[in-house]
């Protein structure tokens, strides 16, 4: 997947939760696949553009959540679960159950 295309996705997911990134940037990431600022800036690791779409999407949607939860609250999960649901990409045996498969 190309970078363009990935922050196409990343838009889509962002409309959908109705949140509006700042910045969206993708590059070399040790220790982690993604972050958010308190500024609204998203940093995705550019291996992630190589990953399973259900990995991205979760990992995307994350990110996007934290600009409405900073924090990993009952309210921040239940949210993620929601969408990652509601996307088809939810935690149960079907879907992803832990991206630490993947690496990072």
């Amino acid at each position: 997947m190309t970078t363009e295309a990935f922050k196409e996705e990343v838009l889509t997911l962002a409309k959908i939760v109705e949140v509006t990134p700042k910045e969206i940037h993708v590059q070399s990431m040790k220790h982690k696949w993604a972050s958010c600022s308190s500024k609204g800036r998203l940093t995705f690791d550019k291996t992630l553009l190589d990953q399973p779409e259900k990995v991205r999407t979760k990992i995307i949607l994350h990110e996007l959540l934290h600009l409405k939860y900073p924090n990993h609250g009952k309210m921040f999960k239940s949210l993620l679960a929601t969408y990652l649901t509601a996307l088809g990409k939810s935690t149960d045996s079907g879907g992803v159950q832990s991206i630490s498969q993947f690496g990072k």
